[in-house]
């Protein structure tokens, strides 16, 4: 099949987990076969001289990067109208493909949606969509500002004009049906290529003598800093642990909009030198970072999924992660790994401590979950799964749609 693919991240550049999905599910089904163009963008911040739209093939998959418009735009302080600028650059690079046509569109999430639509449209093909969270969901189902109410009407049309949907897991299709009244959501989970998160007894090594010179315990937390994330819970159980265990160091890897606030959090909390702010991390560093954790800690209080609990499992790291969403289905309590409950401060610090306590019980919940990697979240079976989805789907009749209604309250109590 010829599958065209719209999504605002794709590696380099990449702000969170969407970028590998759309990276990894692309070159799977070249694997396949198939033939994938994915859509997508430059850098922020770059204009069409610095970074002119470039048209390549990397890894059997042609990369469309479109420049950004002249107009003074930026994600930050003008999220909604950067996104339609995009969408209107996508969409002219969308119908500058020549002769190649899609036989499906498929839009990851609802930056795309607008340029995913009109495409769909255009080539008369059916258009599928994945929602990899929602903007209630990463509110705790408040929708009470403006920008979360747009957001949330663009995922509901999104939601309600596609003619297949996906979510990453069982939790997401039930958010999903319940935020924006859709039924027959395919669940088709995100995976992991084991082979690139093995890293060298010397890099490890040299990893641990950086961030734990005097031998102490390392706690590490990767990925988004944002306050569904919960960082800041992760922060407050510091203090705790470290009495039961003294000198143990937190290294914080990543970016995002919570981090100068978490570092305020960390010196009311007395903990600044104990903690070790490493920014983003490139892969080979961040792959010997975690080998090298005696736990690696995932407190999100919102997790759609969670590929950075695969990543951590490939990694061999023993693995204490919060309940929320997908992650209480990828990571079993006392088997791959310490389940808490999202927002508990004193669970997070006990679930800490024992895996302190008892080394080898660790390291045996650890081989568990990597051992699981190969056979539930192999990218070839994902691959596979996906493209099922688009030869089955088929255009539907869509009515003309009007504004959804927004909850006045908490949209998960509604």
């Amino acid at each position: 099949m010829r599958v065209l693919m719209l999504s605002w991240e794709y590696p380099p550049v990449v702000v969170g987990g969407l970028g590998r999905h759309v990276h990894a599910l692309a070159t799977h089904l070249v694997g396949l076969g198939h033939e994938v163009v994915v859509l997508c963008r430059h850098e922020a911040g770059t204009d069409a001289q610095t970074h002119p739209t470039s048209d390549t093939v990397h890894e059997g998959v042609r990369v469309v990067r479109v420049a950004e418009d002249p107009t003074h735009l930026t994600f930050e302080k003008d999220l909604v109208a950067w996104t339609l600028a995009m969408g209107h650059g996508l969409i002219r690079a969308g119908l500058g493909l020549g002769s190649w046509r899609p036989d499906v569109v498929h839009a990851h999430d609802w930056l795309v949606t607008h340029p995913a639509i009109a495409l769909a449209d255009f080539h008369a093909v059916p258009l599928v969509a994945t929602i990899h969270a929602t903007e209630a969901g990463r509110h705790s189902g408040w929708l009470s500002q403006p920008l979360n109410q747009q957001i949330h009407s663009v995922e509901w049309w999104l939601a309600n004009r596609a003619d297949a949907l996906i979510t990453c897991s069982a939790s997401m299709r039930a958010e999903v049906a319940h935020l924006f009244e859709v039924t027959d959501t395919a669940v088709i989970h995100n995976g992991i290529s084991p082979r690139g998160w093995r890293p060298s007894a010397a890099t490890v090594r040299a990893a641990r003598e950086r961030h734990s010179p005097d031998g102490a315990p390392v706690v590490v937390y990767f990925g988004r800093l944002e306050w569904e994330k919960g960082v800041q819970d992760l922060l407050a159980a510091l203090p705790r642990v470290r009495r039961a265990f003294p000198g143990t160091r937190l290294v914080v890897a990543g970016q995002g909009r919570q981090a100068s606030a978490l570092v305020a959090q960390s010196r009311k909390l007395r903990v600044r030198r104990s903690v070790d702010f490493a920014g983003h991390l490139p892969d080979r560093a961040l792959v010997a970072l975690l080998a090298a954790a005696d736990v690696v800690v995932l407190p999100s209080r919102y997790e759609p999924f969670g590929i950075v609990a695969l990543e951590a499992a490939a990694a061999g790291a023993p693995l204490v992660a919060s309940t929320a969403g997908g992650l209480a289905e990828l990571v079993v309590d006392g088997v791959t790994g310490l389940s808490v409950t999202p927002g508990d401060v004193e669970g997070i610090a006990e679930a800490v401590r024992k895996v302190l306590t008892d080394p080898p019980a660790a390291a045996r919940r650890a081989r568990a979950a990597k051992s699981r990697l190969t056979a539930e979240f192999n990218w070839q079976g994902i691959a596979e799964q996906t493209a099922e989805v688009y030869r089955t789907a088929e255009i539907r009749d869509h009515p003309t749609l009007g504004r959804p209604k927004i909850a006045t309250g908490n949209a998960f109590t509604v």
